[in-house]
């Protein structure tokens, strides 16, 4: 059974589907709900090709405490009822947390995709999720070899595994399918332009933060395409904040290969997604991440991804040169085999 609730879990989830349908293995799909907007859910399914879900916890949005804690009353009598052999897990979020408590709690194996990430930031609430899923898990399906690392100095070796990461696995397989020209033709774009996004609580809660992005990404000189996650909106809606202001250029979320084709033809991404900066990593396109630290270190080597938390010099970030990645610290695209593999083994 695999529990995902928000749209990076989708991405994670297509990979691991298919590695398990072409063994011919029964998989259960629950959806918590966290991520309900079509755009961030039921788009993501199809436009993936992913497996309708068997159960929607249909949690929806809420605070921290309230939205975790929803999930695990929802989704209990649905573990004790279908009795999977494994309960995989993916990334972060709180449908990540939520979902191994309530599995570990009614006695059954848990497995953590993405393993030993760390931002070393307490603050976000992703970080908090990361290290309780870790410990509390049974299976730790790590992506890189940092996250290797990470989890043996928190005593978790012995049931750690390397695996590569499933994202990448996406990417790799997707990459001839990605058309820049077909989606900046359809958004209108011509000549130089970068990609952003907010959504993280650090840069849409505090509403002073989030104005100074917005004028800092405004002031750019050449056209910003903000691909607008619904947090986002509602908070600059609540603060008066306008997001259609200078170079910037509002779209709705886009499905992942249309994403992929559209950062793959920019100049560069500004963002605080923790996926995306490993997808433009794996795609050679710069990134500038507006946050104070990365949960994927690598993505820093040769200036590829730099970390500015508020916005400072962006235009000078984006004008910067790069290194081109020679190493591949994401595996080679068989990352969904080996975690299939080894659940079977440890069985």
């Amino acid at each position: 059974m695999s529990v995902v609730g928000a749209r990076p879990q989708f991405i994670k989830l297509k990979p691991i589907s298919d590695s398990l349908a072409s063994r011919d293995l029964h998989h259960l799909i629950i959806h918590t709900g966290q991520h309900y907007d079509s755009s961030l859910s039921d788009d993501i399914f199809t436009g993936l090709g992913i497996p309708t879900p068997d159960v929607n916890l249909a949690v929806g949005s809420g605070p921290q405490a309230q939205q975790t804690g929803e999930i695990l009353i929802r989704i209990e009598p649905v573990l004790q009822q279908m009795d999977p052999e494994w309960v995989l897990v993916y990334g972060d979020t709180n449908s990540t947390v939520a979902g191994t408590l309530a599995a570990v709690k009614t006695g059954l194996k848990t497995a953590h995709v993405e393993a030993g990430l760390r931002s070393r930031n307490r603050a976000m609430p992703e970080e908090i999720n990361r290290v309780v899923t870790d410990h509390a898990s049974d299976l730790l399906l790590a992506p890189t070899e940092l996250a290797m690392t990470n989890l043996g100095k928190e005593g978790l070796s012995d049931r750690s595994f390397l695996v590569g990461d499933v994202m990448a696995d996406l990417l790799l397989t997707s990459r001839d399918q990605v058309n820049p020209q077909a989606v900046t033709d359809s958004l209108g774009l011509s000549g130089d332009y970068v990609v952003s996004t907010v959504h993280r609580a650090s840069n849409t809660d505090d509403l002073d933060q989030l104005k100074r992005l917005v004028i800092a990404l405004a002031r750019l000189d050449l056209p910003v395409v903000l691909v607008a996650h619904p947090r986002l909106t509602t908070a600059a809606k609540r603060g008066g904040i306008a997001l259609a202001q200078g170079a910037i250029r509002v779209i709705e979320p886009l499905d992942h290969l249309s994403m992929m084709s559209l950062i793959a033809s920019s100049k560069g991404l500004i963002t605080d997604s923790g996926g995306l900066q490993k997808e433009a990593f794996l795609l050679g396109i710069p990134c500038t991440t507006l946050r104070t630290e990365s949960e994927w270190p690598e993505t820093l080597s040769g200036g590829m991804n730099v970390l500015a938390p508020n916005g400072e010099n962006l235009q000078a970030l984006v004008d910067r040169n790069v290194s081109t990645p020679t190493t591949h610290p994401y595996g080679i695209g068989r990352a969904a085999e080996d975690i299939v593999d080894l659940l079977i083994e440890q069985s």
